[in-house]
């Protein structure tokens, strides 16, 4: 029997569609294990399609071609050790996402995954079928159990496992952040230790995919909880771990260990991390963004710098008879801090044709909100012809307070192709600019210090649409509204949760009704960094047309 064990963890960033490219970062790190005298390299689910594919998984031109990316994986991968990989598997009518172990130039044994979670992100159940609950593969005389990502987080699978001989349990995963996730994971891991008695190896996936972003962290468990081996967040990394067996059964040996940062870093991250790979991803290397001075526009250009670098990104002020003296100072001087290209496009002389052309139209009606508007989206139409221009994608600027009651005007500030901060309530906004002042990572590629002038933090928040205009005119004052969302979306609470909250009534149901009038414009926002399980898109799924009101 062997006594030791070598398992070379992947923790990696596939590209979605990209067969041949992920394919060659599995070879990679087989080799990187092979120099390093592994039994076993590791790479997480689904790892060779990419992880969320949604519905391309179910088209047979695609999954076939998987299916033999493998395999020649498999002949490729044949001197040495055993490669693990992720892939979608069909067997007679049934597709599974399974866990392919290749050993010797062949397939060896393919896991099929159990539970299929259908919940949030996921919609598994709508592409996979849900495989039986096997026994443990054997790589040399070693038996390991693969509970597939959800398949750990219910007790029977690891069980079963451990059963039938599982020496310990590698789990594969394709798990994506949301704020407090790891600590979601560490929980239901250290439960399967603590019902199995096994050493538990928890690998996941890392990298920015749509909304969603891949964390990483993978962990290594011994019997009884203790963690051994931990890896960075947010970050590729292949990792050497070893376990051994004693008296008492299979160990792991201490490892590699990376603390990982507080949760605002971690925020912070992912949006860089997820702005970076939709660029790379999609093949766009430059970005612009409608600086206005205010907090928001200002976090998500700091965010683009740190991303991409200053020589990718194009802030453009522009402003209009309303803009304030200190909206302009403050946006060219964060401009400044980045080192970014600063832009002044004044849109005095373009609302006025378009007023002139309207006036015979608006003849007799009082000014409002649709001349407002005219501002927002001529903006929008003069970015997008700079983003057509100089193909440079265009950085919409809503953070989540303002994109669930509506205060982002469609086909104005909405306008672009993604958005970092969407899933950042209006207040959280002022706290992440606070601590990217006061901190900066290697990760990061902007310049160090306070670039955020503290006056575009402190001033009263105002889109700058008519003399005098403060957010608070139109809305409650951001923590009563940011409270009353986080009830409403991320609870998904009642009225009368919020009264009990403490909050006014008629608040609540204002916020409410501007919620549920504002699902359209959902429906046609630019996709943005998942940071909560009520982030808006697949997490939550409401109706557009929707007449009910909760009257509690």
């Amino acid at each position: 029997m062997a006594e030791t064990f070598r398992l070379t963890l992947a923790q990696l960033n596939p590209i979605v569609g990209d067969l041949k490219g992920n394919a060659a970062k599995a070879q990679d790190a087989w080799a990187q294990g092979k120099a390093a005298g592994a039994d076993m390299v590791a790479l997480p689910e689904l790892f060779v399609t990419g992880y969320n594919a949604q519905d391309l998984e179910m088209k047979p031109a695609f999954y076939l071609a998987a299916m033999e990316t493998v395999r020649a994986l498999a002949e490729a991968c044949a001197d040495g050790p055993a490669l693990a990989i992720g892939c979608p598997w069909i067997e007679g009518t049934e597709l599974f996402n399974a866990y392919v172990i290749c050993q010797g130039g062949a397939i060896t044994a393919t896991v099929f995954k159990h539970h299929l979670p259908n919940e949030t992100v996921f919609d598994e159940v709508r592409v996979f079928d849900a495989g039986p609950i096997g026994g443990p593969y054997s790589v040399g005389e070693t038996r390991i159990g693969s509970p597939i990502c959800e398949d750990a987080w219910h007790e029977d699978v690891a069980e079963t496992l451990a059963e039938t001989g599982a020496e310990f349990l590698l789990v594969p995963n394709g798990s994506p952040y949301y704020r407090g996730k790891y600590e979601t994971r560490l929980n239901h891991m250290v439960a399967r230790v603590i019902e199995t008695r096994l050493p538990l190896i928890y690998l996941n996936m890392v990298g920015g995919q749509d909304d969603q972003v891949f964390d990483g962290g993978s962990f290594v468990l011994n019997p009884g909880g203790k963690i051994e081996v931990q890896l960075p967040v947010f970050e590729e990394c292949v990792a050497h771990i070893d376990l051994e067996r004693g008296d008492e059964g299979w160990h792991a040996m201490h490892g590699p260990f990376t603390q990982h940062p507080d949760l605002f870093e971690q925020d912070y991250n992912a949006m860089v991390l997820a702005l970076r790979d939709y660029l790379r991803k999609t093949g766009f290397t430059r970005v612009l963004l409608g600086l206005s001075g205010g907090v928001d526009s200002a976090l998500v250009a700091t965010i683009a710098v740190d991303a991409l670098g200053a020589e990718n990104v194009r802030c453009v002020m522009l402003p209009s008879e309303y803009t304030s003296d200190a909206s302009l100072e403050d946006a060219k001087a964060l401009a400044e801090n980045l080192g970014c290209r600063y832009d002044y496009v004044p849109i005095s002389d373009g609302r006025a044709a378009i007023t002139a052309t309207l006036a015979p139209l608006f003849e007799g009606t009082a000014e409002g909100i649709a001349e407002e508007n005219i501002q927002s989206r001529l903006r929008g139409l003069l970015l997008m012809a700079l983003s057509n221009k100089f193909n440079e994608m265009l950085l919409t600027t809503g953070n989540k307070s303002e994109v669930a009651v509506g205060y982002a005007t469609i086909y104005g500030d909405m306008a672009g192709g993604y958005n970092p901060i969407k899933d950042l309530y209006k207040t959280r906004v002022f706290d992440i600019c606070r601590w990217r002042n006061a901190h900066h990572r290697d990760w990061m590629t902007g310049p160090e210090g306070a670039v955020i002038p503290e006056r575009i933090i402190t001033k009263p928040p105002s889109a700058e649409l008519r003399a005098d205009q403060k957010d608070s005119d139109s809305l409650p004052d951001y923590p009563v509204l940011d409270g009353i969302l986080q009830i409403l979306v991320d609870a998904d609470g009642s009225i009368a949760d919020c009264v009990a909250a403490g909050f006014d009534r008629a608040d609540a149901k204002k916020v409410e009704h501007l919620l549920y009038i504002s699902e359209y414009k959902r429906f046609q926002a630019a996709p943005g960094t998942r940071l909560s399980k009520r982030a808006f898109w697949l997490d939550r799924r409401y109706p557009i047309v929707n007449r009910w009101r909760d009257e509690g």
